[in-house]
């Protein structure tokens, strides 16, 4: 009878090597973990609790409305949309007649008014002269009185004759004080003046002054150098004042509204420096800024309708505050922005030097335009010469 074989086969004694590896891997794991983790608490010890950044951020720009002051009817046109125009360039005309009709008859106003002022400096001299002949008068009449007087005591004439010589003296001194009540009232239509200065004169000056400025303002100029959009405007069309025609963009002066989470806002100052990447140009290009301002308000809180917190069900919705950035504008020059674009911005919040919120008010405007003050300086030049040629002490009739 056979035996059955009952030998073990010999034990592994170098071990499963699947468990090294596993080992191995895990080791691996831990050490990538860790890296990880260290680069992580890296990346927000030197740069990421430095940074604040927000997609939600727009070009702004001011767009100067270009409207009427006057009625007027369209004639020409002289800038469409994306057209480049400059300070003082005329971008639309109005039918001047109505105009130029009510400026000569501001002028022919000016021009009697001044005759008729001198027509009161005149009266006066007229009135001191007619004074002085009365104070003659009276004197004639005192001395007649007198010589009577004398006659009447010595029985030389009667005292009938004398009477009448008191009545005429009576007569010429009211005379005289009627001449002198006159004279006072025509001397105080011209006391301390001028003609130029004379309220009548002034006044009608003025008219001048608003018949030119209505004459100028039918042809409207740009305020600004810049660029024509929103052009509404048609030829033919008859506006009223203060309708919007067009509107100049001056793309040199941009800025950037960023409108970062309130919860962004704790380390954010004024004029930290800013990284700024457009939409338009990818991240090609970069364009570099400052912190202008930041808002007074959420834009929740500016809002048509502002939400009602206190009132029905609520949820929390984390709010945004508008921060205005400023571009740097030779780089704004080298590669030009439109109102309107979306950017992403980074701020670094590593200067903590700034204030929150501005500490002094501004020194000057920030934008503004000085193209309507030659009007009056013209219209001005033209009142002097209109006084002056109808203040000739000599008319041309008196020198024939």
């Amino acid at each position: 009878m056979a035996t059955a074989d009952t030998t073990q086969p010999p034990e592994n004694t170098q071990g499963n090597p699947n468990s090294g590896k596993r080992k191995f891997m895990l080791l691996v794991l831990a050490a990538a973990v860790a890296l990880s983790g260290a680069g992580v608490w890296a990346y927000h010890e030197f740069y990421g609790r430095w940074s604040e950044s927000t997609d939600d951020a727009y070009v702004n720009g001011n767009v100067v409305e270009v409207t009427p002051l006057v009625t007027g009817t369209v004639v020409s046109i002289g800038a469409d949309d994306g057209d480049l125009v400059h300070e003082g360039q005329v971008l639309v005309n109005f039918d001047p007649n109505d105009a130029e009709i009510g400026l000569q008859n501001a002028q022919a106003n000016l021009a009697r008014t001044v005759r008729q002022v001198r027509g009161l400096y005149s009266d006066v001299d007229g009135m001191k002269a007619q004074v002085n002949a009365q104070k003659a008068e009276v004197q004639k009449a005192q001395d007649n009185f007198n010589r009577r007087k004398n006659l009447a005591a010595g029985g030389a004439i009667s005292q009938e004759e004398l009477s009448h010589a008191r009545d005429d003296l009576t007569s010429a001194q009211n005379a005289l004080a009627n001449a002198e009540q006159k004279l006072k009232t025509t001397s105080a239509l011209v006391d301390d003046t001028v003609v130029s200065s004379h309220p009548d004169v002034m006044a009608a000056a003025a008219q001048l002054r608003q018949a030119y400025l209505n004459n100028a303002r039918s042809t409207l100029i740009a305020p600004v150098t810049g660029y024509v959009a929103k052009r509404t405007v048609q030829l033919g069309q008859r506006v009223q004042p203060g309708t919007a025609l067009m509107a100049v963009i001056p793309l040199d002066q941009l800025w950037i509204d960023a409108n970062f989470k309130e919860t962004q806002l704790r380390d954010m100052r004024i004029g930290q420096p800013v990284e700024i990447e457009t939409d338009l140009y990818g991240s090609d290009v970069k364009y570099s800024g400052t912190i202008d301002s930041l808002g007074a308000g959420t834009g929740s809180a500016f809002a048509l309708l502002p939400a009602q917190n206190a009132t029905g069900n609520w949820i929390k919705i984390v709010q945004r505050v508008p921060v205005r950035i400023h571009v740097n504008a030779e780089e704004l020059a080298r590669h030009p922005l439109r109102v309107g674009l979306s950017t992403m911005v980074d701020v670094n919040l590593r200067d903590q030097s700034g204030p929150v919120l501005a500490q002094q008010p501004p020194q000057k405007a920030s934008f503004s335009t000085n193209v309507y003050d030659r009007q009056l300086a013209e219209v001005d030049a033209m009142i002097t010469q209109l006084i002056h040629d109808n203040s000739a002490a000599v008319s041309k009739t008196a020198q024939r």
